[in-house]
């Protein structure tokens, strides 16, 4: 999941993309309509209606939950690490730790190539490595042990070293985790990879080729023959971007639209029609998190009174409606990652003490904003009800619901955010390490604007550690100090449900997966 990033933790600024080919028509606003250069037919297309516009379609730096989607049905990487932490190989053969902990040995495939027909070689994977260490890209933190890259070294046509400056207990997952292989010889030109696009159009060694792209209404791809999976079943995909939730509701119902994402109280609706439901776990943190920056809340007692003011049972049972789609979620980690505690401070709802911690810090009369997206049911719900919840304390909340790139542009302005607190959600898997991306003083992620020593050096203490068990108490310390900082709230980790037309077979094949969807679009068939 990595995966994560998004890291979901989900990227910021908005996506304006150039060139498809000659270059797709720009989109108007939001749409539904089918791709007009498609001469497809519904029998051999799988249409996936997605909630947005991808932030970014660069391998090298997109985070968001859809850029991450594209990347992974164009591209491939070395390996996936799975929901419970196993590595699954897939352009390497072989991935080989040194016994000394300094350097991993990756073999590649043999016979694998690129969906233009040049083969895949050790080249392409220290250029894409090399590059996506470039902290100026946007995305090197994990490739990265104190202040020193980890080095991508060709062994030979097959074979490429990373070389670890000093130990890292998280090296091999995040070697691993979420880089997606590039091709040198189509960007080996390229010198800035820090925005959201390349040019040409992708290059990729997976199951489909991006053919077209209109913003706001959809991306339209055609099945890589040279798959090293096997090619497609399907021969053609359409990710069809809607944005509303009751018209995905009404196209799932109608056919229009394969497949989507949909919410427990959609299922209901969706019984008399042709559905098949999913619903699989993420281990995804669902939160309100605090601009730690923003001059109202710079207290630490002040957002904890916001915390305390706060009843996460209600939230998630508006959300969610039942536990059957929900766990209640404590720490940074979700209940289902090994490595997490509840011995943390919870903050159960104490409107007295919320009051206390207030007069203590000598405020009164507090207004806050809170950011969020406003298409999005579940958010919606809970920004409506974190707004009564924090009245009762005296404390006055104004909405914004907006689009959800719009509310990660903002409160990366740190102290000059119009929004002091914010909604989201995040997926970074199982290794610990990778949400210093989020929680680390300066990291790429860390929409907080937080900074604690304490922590960082926690986090350093983390990956130098070798018994698993020390590990575990160093990253329950970790857990601890960020919930006594009281920058970040946990809500849940609530299952994601995909709803399936059951003229699409396969999908026990494809895999569910976090943030991807599915692991492999391409092993998805027709009835």
């Amino acid at each position: 999941m990595s995966l994560r990033t998004a890291a979901l933790a989900v990227a910021a600024s908005a996506l304006v993309l150039a060139g498809c080919a000659a270059g797709p028509a720009a989109s108007t606003g939001p749409g539904a309509s089918a791709p007009a250069a498609s001469a497809a037919t519904a029998s051999d297309t799988f249409t996936y209606a997605i909630a947005g516009d991808p932030t970014s379609l660069n391998p090298i730096n997109t985070g968001d939950r859809w850029g991450l989607t594209v990347t992974n049905i164009v591209y491939s990487p070395l390996a996936r690490v799975e929901a419970d932490g196993t590595v699954v190989n897939e352009l390497a053969e072989s991935i080989e730790p040194a016994a000394d902990g300094l350097s991993v040995t990756v073999k590649l495939k043999e016979g694998i190539t690129w969906s233009d027909g040049e083969p895949l070689t050790a080249d392409d994977v220290v250029f894409t490595y090399t590059n996506k260490a470039v902290k100026e890209n946007g995305n090197a933190d994990l490739l990265w042990i104190g202040d020193k890259p980890i080095k991508a070294v060709k062994v030979d046509d097959l074979t490429v070293r990373f070389e670890l400056p000093s130990f890292s207990a998280a090296a091999l997952s995040n070697i691993a985790t979420e880089t997606y292989i590039i091709p040198e010889h189509v960007y080996g030109d390229v010198t800035d990879f820090s925005g959201a696009e390349l040019d040409p159009i992708a290059v990729g060694t997976g199951p489909y080729r991006l053919t077209e792209y209109k913003r706001g209404e959809y991306l339209a791809f055609e099945a890589n023959e040279s798959f090293y999976g096997g090619a497609p079943a399907i021969k053609h995909l359409t990710l069809r971007i809607v944005s509303n939730a009751d018209t995905v509701k009404a196209a799932l119902q109608t056919g229009e639209v394969d497949a989507s994402f949909v919410t427990p109280a959609q299922i209901a609706d969706l019984a008399n029609s042709p559905i098949d439901i999913h619903a699989y776990p993420e281990g995804r943190v669902a939160y309100l998190g605090t601009v730690a920056a923003s001059p109202e809340l710079s207290d630490v007692r002040v957002r904890q009174a916001v915390f305390y003011a706060l009843n996460r049972d209600d939230l998630n049972k508006a959300a969610y409606l039942s536990q059957d789609y929900f766990a209640d979620a404590y720490s940074i980690l979700p209940p289902s990652n090994p490595f997490a505690t509840t011995e943390v401070e919870s903050y159960p709802q104490d409107v007295d003490k919320s009051k206390q911690l207030l007069g203590e810090a000598g405020v009164s009369g507090l207004t806050l904003t809170l950011g969020y997206a406003g298409s999005d049911p579940a958010q919606t719900l809970q920004a409506t009800l974190i707004q009564q919840q924090l009245a009762a304390a005296g404390i006055t909340v104004e909405l914004a619901g907006v689009e959800p790139a719009a509310v990660y542009a903002e409160i990366e302005k740190g102290a000059d955010s119009a929004y002091d607190l914010f909604i989201g959600g995040y997926i970074m898997g199982i290794e610990p390490d990778a949400y210093s991306l989020l929680f680390r003083t300066g990291a790429s992620s860390n929409y907080f604007s937080y900074s604690n020593p304490a922590t960082d050096a926690l986090f350093d203490q983390g990956i130098a550690a070798r018994d698993e068990a020390e590990r575990k108490t160093i990253y329950a310390d970790l857990q601890r100090q960020i919930a006594d900082d009281a920058v970040f709230y946990p809500i849940a980790d609530n299952l994601k449900i995909l709803a399936v037309n059951q003229r699409i077979g396969g999908v026990d094949a494809a895999r569910t997966a976090p943030i991807y969807t599915l692991e492999n679009f391409g092993l998805l068939t027709e009835k």
